[in-house]
């Protein structure tokens, strides 16, 4: 369980980095009023050309719906936000977050369902997160600058501390040693003939028919922002 007070916020991070796979964790997110606050799960690499999969839980006044924001970042540049809001409470029991990587595409989903695909597109000149490995982290903090409405709607201390709990963290994902070299890292981590990664299986190239069967009800009925 983490919290955040006036003068306070809480986090943890993994002990070791990873190259694709996949991660998953089950939370269960602020109840009651919430507005102001954002409980995060991501994983990033480090330095100013840093990529990153972002899970961003942002917080809602009673009775609201949660929004969640996701991002990715490549060589240090996001701007690729997506919002959707939960078709069920995430504050009234844990669900499961996943982030599933590997050269062909960063998927997201809630549940096992999808709610966003960032597909490997370098065949167009765009770059693809799959040269740094990352560590996987989750924080909660206020933000109650832009994370409601906005930031029309401002955090009410007399709530506080705000709680997420969590349970059931998992990585299924190729752990590399600090001392690698991200060249090597990526050599590591990717099939070849004397080793097969289940994440480079070809029928994860990308989503299967349900999955995108899946992903298309998401996006027609509960995406907000794109």
């Amino acid at each position: 369980m983490f919290g955040v007070g006036m003068f306070s916020g809480a986090g943890f991070q993994s002990k070791s980095k990873y190259m694709f796979g996949k991660v998953t964790v089950q939370i269960k997110l602020v109840e009651g009023d919430s507005a102001g606050t954002v409980t995060a799960f991501y994983m990033s690499s480090d330095g100013p050309n840093h990529n990153e999969f972002d899970f961003e839980f942002l917080g809602n006044t009673t009775g609201e719906p949660y929004t969640v924001q996701t991002n990715v970042y490549v060589n240090g540049v996001g701007n690729r936000e997506q919002r959707l809001n939960l078709w069920f409470d995430p504050a009234k029991d844990f669900h499961s977050y996943t982030i599933f990587w590997n050269q062909r595409q960063v998927v997201f989903m809630v549940d096992e369902t999808p709610i966003r695909v960032h597909t490997n597109m370098e065949n167009k000149g765009l770059p693809f997160p799959k040269d740094q490995a990352m560590g996987v982290y989750s924080s909660i903090w206020n933000a109650d600058d832009w994370a409601t409405q906005g930031g029309l709607v401002k955090t009410d201390w007399s709530h506080a501390p705000f709680f997420a709990t969590y349970r059931n963290f998992e990585i299924d994902a190729c752990e590399c040693p600090v001392s690698l070299a991200a060249v090597d890292n990526a050599k590591k981590c990717s099939s070849s003939a004397e080793k097969r990664y289940w994440w480079d299986e070809p029928t994860l190239s990308e989503l299967n028919l349900h999955q995108s069967h899946q992903l298309m009800w998401v996006r027609a009925n509960h995406m907000v922002y794109d």
